[in-house]
């Protein structure tokens, strides 16, 4: 790969027949930070977080007087709907299901159009690394529609600042506080807990330690890192309070006495478990909301937070099994500059080991279709096409599968049957051009000096120009980065 490919192929997005290459590959990176626009058009038209939000509420509040309706008739004696299909109640969920996966479907066509269409693609890769990061999944019926309203409200505008200011927005978003059941939390020694426990009967309120877990374990220090089950819990018994509006049901709204516009961050004070907490040797006497938002500030300048992330960034950018040399730069950097990212992203640019010329990464299906799409000029990107494409190519659009994201490195994405289903995707999206590439002049642009002689002779004994077009979406070249 000459540095002009690996500009346009290892940090951006692909190349695209109307972009000239960059004569100056590192410059034209560091260029494209002043340049990133965090609301692009086909993002700045999707509702946003509290439109979704609300609407979910919306289906809630429906929901909840559609069963209490039910049950006053059952109890006065009143015949049933007669089938699943009449019930009152599974006709406000399909309602709900179908708005959650249209505001689904049309972000994820906003979210490849913002990447085909961008001139900043290193910017927008590092925008989808972080969602990737920091992973919330669609899989949940309150998430489906707030999934991608996450990554362009807490990821996008903060891509180009600090860590911490990051992780904040993150942890904060209903999203994340959803997915991971924190606004089901009361603490057993707060005002809520304290009267639940007096009620007695079967013990539907408590701590839940799931976000507080995936904070130190899979967003800032990272596994084995020192940290114990008496930090988690106790960093759990810290974030208690900490609740989404208008969406959040169950005996912990009902004890926490939410109030706010649906989906905005709200602190419970009912629910907040009193005291001084000690987390990783050092106390927090802070109260209220203040003490978790503590606890994250030194999570995020924390040794083991930079060196979890430079490896991160460093399999990302430079092999699945990353230059320890790499990883140290980054580091440094990042606890030099209190976790400022471009900073850290400066560095990553500089690095020598960013920049060798034998390809260091496979493509992931995400990375491979919006390389595609950028690399045939495709305009039109319906959300509906986005989501069948990447369910063919298994890795469907904010469904994960887990809070530690997909897998970054080839052995997830290489195998024989996954890139057979590239090979028939390409051999579709080729169709579509209607013989109107130039395979062999198009792919000089994409992989400036550094198309192999075998593939542009592949490519050149092509029997069409669209069988030119499949052959190179599948090319060595265009497989890896």
């Amino acid at each position: 790969m000459s540095d002009a490919s690996i500009a346009l192929n290892r940090f951006g997005l692909g190349g695209k027949a109307d972009a000239p290459a960059p004569a100056d590959p590192r410059r034209a990176l560091i260029d494209q930070m002043a340049r990133f626009d965090a609301r692009p058009g086909a993002i700045a038209a999707l509702p946003a977080t509290p439109v979704i939000a609300a609407a979910v509420a919306d289906y809630l509040e429906e929901l909840r007087m559609v069963q209490r309706e039910l049950r006053q008739e059952r109890r006065a004696g009143d015949a049933m709907p007669d089938g699943d299909a009449a019930n009152p109640a599974r006709q406000v969920r399909q309602a709900n299901r179908q708005q959650g996966r249209d505001f689904y479907m049309t972000a994820a066509g906003a979210r490849a159009q913002a990447a085909v269409a961008s001139d900043t693609p290193f910017v927008e890769r590092l925008v989808h690394f972080w969602s990737n990061h920091f992973a919330v999944s669609a899989d949940k019926q309150t998430m489906v529609g707030l999934a991608g309203a996450f990554e362009f409200d807490a990821i996008r505008p903060h891509v180009l600042g600090k860590f911490r200011d990051m992780l904040h927005a993150v942890e904060r978003h209903p999203a994340m506080l959803l997915y991971l059941d924190q606004a089901q939390s009361v603490g057993p020694g707060s005002v809520a807990g304290q009267a639940a426990a007096r009620r007695g009967g079967p013990q539907r309120v408590g701590l839940n330690e799931n976000l507080a877990r995936e904070i130190l374990e899979l967003h800032t220090l990272g596994v084995r890192t020192g940290y114990t089950q008496a930090d988690v819990t106790e960093f759990a018994r810290a974030m208690t309070g900490w609740s989404v509006a208008g969406i959040t049901r169950g005996p912990a709204a009902r004890f926490a006495g939410l109030e706010g516009k649906p989906g905005s961050f709200v602190f419970a004070g009912r629910i907040h478990e009193p005291g001084t907490r000690t987390i990783l040797g050092k106390s927090y006497t802070q109260q209220g909301e203040r003490q978790a938002a503590a606890v994250l500030d030194d999570l995020a300048v924390h040794p083991a937070t930079a060196k979890h992330i430079a490896v991160k960034l460093a399999r990302h950018f430079a092999g699945d099994e990353p230059p320890a040399s790499l990883v140290g730069k980054l580091e440094a950097a990042f606890l030099k500059s209190g976790g400022d990212l471009p900073t850290v992203y400066r560095v990553l640019i500089e690095a020598p080991e960013t920049w060798v010329a034998q390809p260091v990464k496979f493509r992931t299906p995400w990375e491979w279709s919006i390389a595609a799409m950028r690399a045939l000029g495709t305009r039109e990107i319906p959300g509906e096409a986005v989501l069948g494409l990447m369910n063919q190519l298994g890795q469907p659009v904010w469904r994960p599968g887990s809070p530690a994201g997909f897998d970054d490195i080839a052995a997830s994405w290489a195998g024989p049957d996954a890139v057979m289903r590239r090979v028939e995707a390409a051999e579709r999206m080729a169709a579509r051009t209607r013989d109107t590439i130039d395979a062999r002049a198009r792919a000089a642009v994409l992989f400036p000096g550094a198309l192999s002689a075998t593939t542009q002779q592949s490519i050149a004994r092509a029997e069409s120009a669209s069988q030119g077009v499949a052959l190179m979406l599948v090319a060595p070249e265009f497989m890896r980065r």
